[in-house]
């Protein structure tokens, strides 16, 4: 059974950093493709940003370009988001994926931006 969960959400100020973890089990995490999105309230799925199975491969979309950074551990079945320089409008629950569209993802954790 393919298990993915995140952890590392909490409540920050703006401007401060957090990072996300998400750990993986149940399908052969080095050989796939990992992605983080995130959906805030009341709106869709953002697909945050993407690394390939080797770490070779990353893509990040113009929210997180600049400000996240994702890597990830196939020795520990791990996938991170490092955040920083959080905005009020980051405020998002965020999920590990093993798709692009979030179908199999965990069950998230929540960020809160907030002074």
């Amino acid at each position: 059974e393919v298990q993915l969960v995140e952890s590392g959400g909490g409540l920050v100020q703006p401007g401060e950093s957090l990072r996300l973890s998400c750990s993986a089990s149940g399908f052969t995490f080095s050989i796939y493709g990992m992605n983080w999105l995130r959906q805030a309230p009341g709106k869709e799925f953002e697909r945050l940003s993407y690394i390939g199975s080797d770490g070779g491969s990353i893509y990040y979309n113009d929210t997180a370009k600049g400000r996240f950074t994702i890597s990830r551990d196939n020795a520990k079945n791990m996938l991170y988001l490092q955040l920083t320089a959080l905005k009020p409008e980051d405020t998002a629950m965020y999920y590990c994926s093993r798709d692009r569209y979030g179908m199999i993802r965990g069950q998230g954790t929540q960020v809160t931006v907030s002074s």
